[in-house]
């Protein structure tokens, strides 16, 4: 595994790095690397087959046996580093996440190469989701749906945003993302023959009365502003979710849940 580091100094280049990719968009795409924290997201991200750079942690709150367990079989192996109490709080969202910061590489999430696990593909699409927490909740219904992708239309931000990863409860690293524009991946459904349906207001259907049994993309927009015009033009059957109260709409991850599992049931799952 190699000799364990030490860092005690909050001034030390490692930590100011690390600082930064947590909080400049800009140097996560210079660098292709961002910061995740805590055992669980350390160990979906090593599920995910993500490539970890280094990994920083107090001996108070996780041995280094303990690490070297999570680590073990990654290739390349990471760097392992022990901080000091004053570092782990600098570097850590809060001094009680497990003890573990890592580097880790960005994946692409490019369509060009994307290929199905299954000939029958249920998949959520958001177009310029903005909001971290909303991301990180879509992320996790997709999780909890086992879907064979999410795709994000038109990102707004970046999809290592560390509020992002923390919301999704590292889900991000096992859902398999697709990112690219509007054109791009309406573009791919079509080639790929899957059912568009739209959550709009207008010329919808109950989401219970569509059928999604076949190959079905459900998309979601924002919830300022809803779908744009690009994607109501190529839906298959715009649907939506009858509302009992005074407003017309939920929180978008709300709404897309609701419609995922549907799918799911029709699908008997």
């Amino acid at each position: 595994m190699g000799e364990v580091k030490q860092i005690s100094s909050v001034q030390n280049p490692l930590v100011k790095k690390i600082l930064s990719l947590k909080e400049k968009s800009r140097e996560r795409k210079k660098s292709g690397q961002f910061v995740l924290e805590g055992q669980r997201e350390l160990g979906l991200a090593v599920k995910g087959k993500y490539t970890i750079d280094s990994v920083f942690f107090h001996d108070a709150y996780i041995s280094e046996v303990e690490i070297k367990k999570i680590v073990n079989d990654l290739h390349p192996r990471p760097n392992l580093i022990n901080v000091s109490k004053e570092v782990y709080q600098k570097i850590a969202y809060r001094d009680t996440t497990e003890g573990i910061v890592a580097i880790a590489l960005s994946k692409v999430h490019s369509l060009k190469e994307f290929v199905f696990k299954t000939k029958n593909p249920l998949i959520l699409v958001a177009e310029a989701p903005e909001k971290p927490g909303n991301i990180g909740a879509l992320l996790r219904s997709a999780d909890a749906a086992n879907l064979d992708a999410v795709f994000i239309a038109n990102p707004k931000g970046d999809l290592y945003n560390s509020n992002t990863i923390r919301s999704s409860v590292g889900c991000i690293f096992t859902t398999t993302i697709g990112l690219g524009t509007s054109s791009e991946i309406i573009a791919f459904l079509k080639k790929e023959g899957i059912e568009i349906f739209c959550a709009a207001l207008s010329a919808s259907r109950s989401y219970t009365a569509v059928d999604f049994k076949k190959p079905t993309a459900i998309v979601v927009g924002t919830e300022a502003t809803g779908l744009t015009a690009e994607w109501l033009q190529e839906s298959t059957q715009n649907i939506i979710i009858p509302m009992r109260g005074e407003i017309d709409s939920m929180n978008v991850s709300v709404s897309a849940a609701i419609l995922v599992f549907e799918a799911l049931r029709q699908r008997g799952m």
